[in-house]
């Protein structure tokens, strides 16, 4: 079914692509490595995976606990430049990607692993006379539950509040005794742990290989710019789109399957432009 299929590729880019936005819309950096901490996630998930439900949970831990640090390492990296723009983030976080593609070579090989999923998630589900993998239902459950959870953290919680505050309004929320360069630490760790916990969820769905960093990253940066800044019910919809459209196209049309992706994203910003004016601002 490749409309399923879709919809949880689409799904596992909306984990990616949250941590991405929340990086450069909350964080207020540009981190051209996100794709990186994926990729690293994912191999060492699959290095805990065994095929047993523990060693799953444990792979999926591993993989935050991966993405968390990497996270981290970007925090104090990148904290001397906060306020040079992003030009030198970009700069910054694009050599750390090369530097990380070079060791993901080397400490992991340059093989394609396998993933091992516990049994019962390899069982096909009937669904509409269609058998469909189990453990790609299983991940569309968890990714939506994920993306509901992530709302309700930044519109409802104080933890929300003070991460808009700190790109909103720093200088309140400094007076109100909360440190703004702390927030932003913490907000690249969250980002660092959402591709962390997504390449622990999605290597059995993308398996961990020497591209995967870079394909990650175009694509989730395709559903940022489409689903707009700092939106996560943008992002959601975005990485479906993406997501139906890079499955469906290489299924119906697989030499044209990566320009239809980029055709998608101008279609919408022409369309966005059209309705909202140049500055986003309605017109």
């Amino acid at each position: 079914m490749p409309a399923l299929d879709g919809v949880a590729y689409g799904l596992l880019l909306f984990v990616v692509a949250a941590g991405l936005t929340l990086a450069f819309g909350s964080g207020g950096v540009l981190n051209l490595a996100h794709g990186t901490l994926y990729a690293f996630a994912a191999y060492t998930a699959t290095e805990v995976a065994d095929g047993s439900w523990l060693g799953l949970v444990l792979a999926v831990l591993a993989g935050i606990a991966a993405g968390a640090a990497g996270g981290g390492v970007l925090a104090v990296m990148t904290a001397p430049i906060a306020g040079r723009g992003h030009m030198a983030q970009a700069m910054l976080t694009f050599g750390v990607a090369l530097v990380g593609g070079d060791l993901l070579m080397t400490v992991f090989g340059k093989d394609d692993p396998q993933v091992s999923v516990p049994g019962a998630l390899e069982k096909p589900v009937s669904i509409l006379g269609h058998n469909y993998p189990g453990y790609r239902l299983a991940f569309i459950v968890v990714a939506v539950a994920l993306g509901a959870g992530g709302w309700y953290v930044l519109a409802r919680t104080r933890i929300g509040a003070a991460v808009r505050a700190s790109v909103d309004d720093p200088e309140m929320l400094a007076a109100g005794g909360i440190s703004p360069a702390r927030v932003r630490s913490g907000v690249l760790i969250a980002a660092g742990a959402l591709a962390g916990l997504a390449g622990g969820l999605g290597a059995p769905i993308i398996g961990p290989s020497t591209s995967v960093a870079n394909t990650v990253l175009l694509q989730s940066l395709l559903v940022v710019v489409i689903g707009g800044l700092g939106s996560v019910g943008g992002a959601l919809l975005a990485a479906i789109l993406v997501g139906e459209v890079q499955t469906l196209g290489v299924t119906l049309m697989p030499d044209f399957a990566p320009y239809l992706m980029y055709a998608t994203m101008a279609v919408m910003l022409i369309a966005r432009t059209a309705r909202f004016g140049p500055t986003g601002s309605r017109v």
